[in-house]
C-alpha cells in the first residue's frame, strides 16, 4: 500500500503537479497514515453546473471540499466509488422549500436527500420560523409544542439555527425571512395599514433578521396577513435589508385572474427597492389564463432588458399545493384562525361565501380539481388523497358543506392539491433563461401518515427525466444548472453549486437513462430512482441507493 502525505503537502502539489504526481510530490519525512483523499469518484462524466457539455472527469473529495479534478487514476483515497456510466453533478440547490420545523421530527428528509437535494432554501411565502411574538405568539408556540412534543426553544432566527447545529440533520439549511411573519408580530392578523411605529418595528427585525444569517425576504400576498402589506409597505421593508442580500422573493398577490397585474406589482416592488427579484413558482393558473403564460415571461424579459435582476422558480408539475383556506376570499381570513371560523359558521354569510369559493372552484374545473392533501385529525385521515367531488359522492355530502365542515374540524389547517395548470405553460417557464428548479416542499418520510404532493418526492428527477430527457426542453447541462449553479448565484452562496477545486463536497451520481420520478398523486410514497448516491460536505449520505443515518449538514449563514 502506497504511504500517504501531510495535507499541506498533498494539497500544494495538486496545485502544481496534479494528483497523479502526488506521492512522488513530497518528501519522505512528510509521510503520515492518512490517506490523500477522503472520497474518489472515478470514471463519471462529470457535469460541472455551469451549463457547458459534460467531459470524463475524476472527482477527489477531502475535509469536505473538493481538492482535484481530473485524471486521479494513481490517487489514493479511503474510499472509492465507481461511476463508470453515471452523471456526476453538483448537489441539487432547492431554491423555494418548506424544509426547516420538520427537521425536528426527521433530520434526515429523506424524501428530499434521495433525490439528490443537498442545500434547501427555507423561509418561503411569507412565512418563516421566527422571529416569534406578537399577538399570535402564544398559539404558535402551543402549535409547536403540540406537533414537535417539547416547549419551543428559541424566538429568532439565531436561536433558531442554533437549535438546528445542535441536533444535526442531513442536509445544508438556509433561509429567508418571511415579510408576512414580520406583520403578524408587529401588526397582527387584521387588513389594515402598518403604523410609523409598527413599520419602524418591521424594519428592524428584518435587519436583525439578516445579521443573525438570512439571505433575503419572500413574501406570501395570497396569505393571511402577508397579503395585508400595500406595495409601499413592502418596498420600505426590503429596503431595510443590506443591499448584498436583498432578494425578493414572492409568492405574488395572485396566480391566476391578475397574474399579469401581480407581476407588474413585484417588479415595482423590486425596481423601488432595488432588489434582486425572484418569483416564486411562476404559473399561470386556471384554463382561462393558460395564454398568459407566454406574456408573462416577456415581462420578466423586458425587466431584465430594463436592467433589473430577475429570476423565478417552478415545480414539474400541473398542480399546485397549498391549503385549503385559500379557496376562500381574503376578507373571510381576516383577523386570523378564530375570525375565520367564526365567519364560516355564520349563516348571513354563507351564500356570499359559497358563491365565492364556488367562482374559485370553477376556475380549476370542478371539485375534481381539489384533492386532499393533509390532515391533521385521524377520523379525517381517510379523506386524504381524494378530490372533494369523490368524497361528496362517496359521503352523500354537498362539496361546498363538506369543506366547510372540514375546516371548522381541523381549525383551517387542510391541505390542498388543486390541478391548475397546464403541460405547455410548465415546459414554458422551466425553459426559460433564468428559471429554476424548486421542490416548494417539506420532507416526507413513507412512515408519517402524510399524503404530499409528489414534488416533496420527485422535483428534480422529474425535471430531468420527464421535461429534460422526454420533453427535451433544454439541454441536460442547463437542466442541472438550474437546479445547481443558477442558484447559488442568485444566492451569492459562493462555496457550492458548481463542481470545482475549491468548491464544497456536495454531489449528486445518477444515471441518466434510469432517472425516473416514482411519486404520484394517488400513491405518493415513493423515492425515485437511478440516483445511487448523494454526497453531502464530502461525507456519502445515500449509498449505492439507500440513505444512511450520517448527519453532515450545515446552517449556512448569509
Amino acid at each position: 500500500m502506497n504511504p500517504t502525505i501531510s495535507r499541506r503537502c498533498f494539497l500544494s502539489t495538486l496545485a502544481t503537479t496534479g494528483a497523479s504526481a502526488v506521492l512522488a510530490g513530497c518528501s519522505s519525512s512528510t509521510f503520515s497514515l492518512r490517506p490523500g483523499l477522503d472520497l474518489l469518484i472515478l470514471n463519471g462524466m462529470v457535469i460541472d453546473g455551469t451549463g457547458v457539455a459534460e467531459s470524463r472527469l475524476d472527482v477527489g473529495i477531502r475535509d469536505g471540499m473538493i481538492v482535484a479534478l481530473g485524471n486521479l487514476s494513481d490517487a489514493n483515497a479511503v474510499r472509492t466509488i465507481d461511476a463508470r456510466g453515471l452523471k456526476v453533478v453538483p448537489g441539487f440547490i432547492d431554491i423555494h422549500s418548506h424544509t426547516d420545523l420538520d427537521l425536528f421530527k426527521n433530520p434526515y428528509a429523506p424524501s428530499k436527500v434521495m433525490q439528490g437535494v443537498t442545500t434547501e432554501v427555507t423561509g418561503q411565502d411569507g412565512e418563516s420560523v421566527a422571529p416569534l411574538g406578537g399577538p399570535g405568539l402564544e398559539e404558535a408556540l402551543a402549535r409547536f409544542q403540540d406537533a414537535y412534543g417539547f416547549e419551543c426553544p428559541y424566538r429568532y432566527m439565531d436561536g433558531f439555527f442554533a437549535v438546528l447545529e445542535s441536533r444535526g440533520m442531513t442536509q445544508n439549511i438556509l433561509s429567508f425571512v418571511g415579510l408576512g411573519t414580520l406583520r403578524a408580530v408587529a401588526v397582527g392578523f387584521d387588513d389594515r395599514p402598518a403604523t410609523a411605529e409598527e413599520l419602524a418595528a418591521m424594519k428592524k427585525a428584518a435587519a436583525m433578521a439578516v445579521e443573525h444569517g438570512c439571505w433575503g425576504a419572500s413574501t406570501g400576498l395570497e396569505y393571511t396577513p402577508g397579503s395585508f402589506a400595500s406595495e409601499e409597505e413592502l418596498s420600505t421593508l426590503m429596503q431595510a435589508i443590506p443591499e448584498k442580500h436583498r432578494i425578493y422573493a414572492t409568492h405574488m398577490r395572485n396566480e391566476d385572474n391578475r397574474v399579469l397585474e401581480a407581476i407588474q406589482e413585484a417588479i415595482t416592488i423590486a425596481r423601488t427597492s432595488r432588489s434582486h427579484l425572484q418569483v416564486s413558482h411562476l404559473k399561470a393558473q386556471n384554463k382561462s389564463n393558460w395564454p398568459k403564460q407566454e406574456v408573462a415571461l416577456r415581462m420578466l424579459d423586458d425587466a431584465l432588458a430594463s436592467g433589473l435582476n430577475v429570476h423565478t422558480d417552478r415545480y414539474p408539475y400541473v398542480a399546485f399545493n397549498t391549503g385549503l383556506t385559500n379557496l376562500f376570499p381574503l376578507w373571510a381570513r381576516d383577523g386570523g384562525t378564530d375570525k375565520f371560523l367564526d365567519r364560516l359558521k355564520d349563516p348571513a354569510l354563507t351564500g356570499r361565501l359559497r358563491a365565492e369559493v364556488q367562482r374559485k372552484v370553477d376556475g380549476l374545473g370542478s371539485w375534481d380539481s381539489v384533492l386532499i392533501s393533509s390532515v391533521k385529525n385521524d377520523e379525517n385521515k381517510k379523506f386524504q388523497g381524494k378530490t372533494i367531488q369523490a368524497i361528496s359522492v362517496e359521503e352523500s355530502v354537498d362539496p361546498y358543506e363538506f369543506t366547510v365542515a372540514l375546516q371548522l374540524r381541523e381549525n383551517a389547517n387542510v391541505g390542498m392539491v388543486g390541478f391548475g395548470m397546464d403541460e405547455a405553460g410548465t415546459e414554458m417557464v422551466l425553459a426559460w433563461k433564468n428559471a429554476m428548479v424548486a421542490s416548494d416542499a417539506g420532507p416526507r418520510s413513507p412512515d408519517d401518515g402524510s399524503w404530499p404532493h409528489p414534488r416533496a418526492y420527485g422535483t428534480f428527477p422529474r425535471a430531468i427525466a420527464h421535461y429534460q430527457r422526454e420533453r427535451k426542453v433544454t439541454s441536460l447541462p442547463d437542466m442541472i444548472r438550474k437546479m445547481t449553479a443558477l442558484p447559488a448565484e442568485v444566492l451569492g452562496l459562493n462555496d457550492r453549486g458548481v463542481l470545482a477545486k475549491g468548491k464544497a463536497g456536495d454531489i449528486v451520481i445518477f444515471d441518466y437513462a434510469r432517472i425516473a420520478d416514482k411519486s404520484l398523486f394517488t400513491d405518493p410514497h415513493h423515492f425515485p430512482e437511478g440516483i445511487p448516491y448523494v454526497i453531502i460536505n464530502g461525507t456519502v449520505v445515500v449509498d449505492n441507493g439507500a440513505q444512511n443515518t450520517e448527519k453532515p449538514g450545515k446552517v449556512l449563514r448569509s
